[in-house]
């Protein structure tokens, strides 16, 4: 039985899933995501190549960074997922430039058990300062094992388009627009974007809708404003796009919310 509870506390969601037939499609995440394998092993494409994370291995992905999801086996999987505002992070590490992951996997007594604190904290609805001080904890040992800082900016060409992207979720993709603005052809352009992001223009506008379609739903505590102003045909479309990001409907991540 595919299961996916969110909760949110001190500007951090927390996921706590059991997967046995459900596969994520590939999409990414503007936070970075930082989870520990429970049970079974997850089995994901990240960048191009095949990752498996066994039981206690914790998973880093920076924002941004395309990958799908799913159980390698029959046997099925248990894991626990935070998301972190990169704004956040940097605040939390004292750090100024872009901190970046430089392995995907890591096998990490001492991390696993702060992610692990963390995100039984947020998901049983303890005090919001209990939070902040795990979420302390937490960065203080990221720091210590796998982060690296790198003032690497995205390509200016790559920004600029995802500037315009975020700029329109309320509408349909206009490629053609963003073209003549960078003045590359259409397919010149889906391939830079694909090869630089990892997804094509078309899935990270989808994405970047969905994700503020969450956001405003958190905010709003209303899924049918939500459809309207991120602008999906009807809350059916919203639900079927939202589960192959997050595992869960719309419908049903509000009810965890409330």
């Amino acid at each position: 039985m595919d299961r996916f509870i969110y909760k949110k506390s001190a500007g951090v969601t927390a996921l706590s899933a059991s997967i046995t037939d459900f596969t994520y499609k590939k999409h990414s995440h503007k936070e970075y995501a930082i989870g520990v394998t429970l049970r079974g092993i997850q089995h994901y494409n990240l960048d191009g190549s095949l990752q498996l994370s066994y039981q206690n291995g914790v998973m880093l992905f920076n924002p941004e960074q395309a990958h799908d999801g799913m159980a390698h086996d029959e046997a099925g999987l248990d894991y626990v997922m935070l998301y972190i505002e990169p704004q956040l992070l940097l605040e939390a590490t004292r750090k100024k430039d872009i901190i970046r992951f430089s392995t995907p996997i890591v096998y990490d007594y001492r991390l696993q058990q702060r992610i692990l604190s963390l995100s039984n904290a947020i998901l049983s609805e303890k005090d919001e300062a209990l939070c902040n001080e795990l979420l302390l904890s937490l960065t203080d040992s990221l720091i210590q094992t796998n982060l690296s800082t790198e003032n690497k900016k995205d390509n200016a060409l790559i920004r600029k388009a995802k500037d315009m992207l975020h700029t329109n979720l309320q509408s349909v993709l206009k490629l053609e627009e963003i073209c003549k603005e960078l003045d590359l052809s259409k397919f010149q352009f889906i391939r830079l974007f694909k090869a630089h992001t990892g997804i094509s223009p078309y899935q990270y506008f989808l994405n970047c809708k969905i994700e503020h379609a969450k956001q405003l739903i958190e905010k709003n505590r209303d899924i049918y404003s939500a459809v309207a102003e991120c602008g999906f045909v009807d809350l059916t479309h919203l639900n079927r796009h939202f589960k192959g990001v997050y595992g869960t409907t719309a419908f049903e991540y509000l009810s965890h919310l409330n």
